[in-house]
């Protein structure tokens, strides 16, 4: 089984510490190919930076289509291109809030998204409606860290998003935690020991996720919404992602 590990900003090092964290948790037998975006922001941090990710990241979801891979993850808490991004895949494709957010529901009765600027608060509400979570979401709180200060040493970002945490669960009526960033990844042990409750991050939820989907032998819808885009000619820069009738 291949699954492709998508980090649709251009920080390499926010990859590498996913796939590090998917790969420890991975099943035998499961590859996982990361891939960093070749072009767009640094971080996801504003509806402008979702918007100008999108092209690097269906790019990457375009080439594993040409290499096989049998599902993907797409490592940012906004989600971004979801739905495009099944329009192009045959196989799985899963966001990582999405998943941290169905995980969390099933193991507590609400849960609490801690993120990091107050800016992408409506960001993570607005998936909370679409996913049809809103009732099991208690609130959304922001740390105002930066996303690229999250492994900055010296940002005291752990102490931060430890602290909105157990706020979260001493104010919001909330019985689990979910990290609304990939960048927090490999924070999450860490923070569940500190609290004493459960912390669900996105991108080892959204991985098992696919795992389960491939095994049991479940592709992307090709009628309807997901079905690949109508060929047509796109104009100037973007005219390289024109759709074709096949992959």
């Amino acid at each position: 089984m291949k699954i492709k590990l998508i980090n649709p900003n251009t920080t390499a090092r926010m990859t590498d510490t996913m796939a590090a964290c998917a790969r420890s948790i991975a099943a035998p037998g499961t590859e996982i190919i990361s891939a960093t975006s070749s072009m767009g922001p640094p971080s996801i941090e504003s509806w402008y930076d979702e918007s100008l990710a999108l092209p690097g990241l269906l790019a990457e979801v375009a080439a594993g289509e040409r290499e096989g891979i049998d599902a993907y993850v797409i490592g940012c808490f906004g989600d971004p291109g979801l739905f495009a991004a099944r329009e192009l895949a045959r196989g799985p494709v899963i966001g990582i809030a999405e998943a941290a957010m169905h995980a969390a529901s099933v193991i507590a009765p609400g849960f609490t998204v801690v993120t990091t600027l107050a800016r992408t608060t409506g960001m993570a509400w607005h998936l909370a409606e679409r996913y049809g979570m809103k009732r099991f979401c208690r609130n959304v709180r922001a740390t105002e860290v930066a996303v690229l200060d999250l492994d900055r040493p010296g940002s005291g970002a752990r102490r931060l998003i430890v602290d909105e945490c157990r706020r979260a669960l001493a104010d919001d009526g909330a019985d689990a935690i979910v990290l609304g960033c990939a960048g927090m990844v490999d924070l999450c042990r860490a923070i569940e020991d500190a609290i004493g409750a459960p912390v669900v991050e996105g991108v080892t939820a959204a991985l098992k996720w696919a795992e389960a989907l491939v095994s049991l032998g479940l592709a992307t819808a090709k009628r309807g919404e997901y079905a690949r885009p109508l060929a047509k000619r796109y104009d100037g820069p973007l005219a390289e992602f024109s759709p074709r009738e096949t992959p």
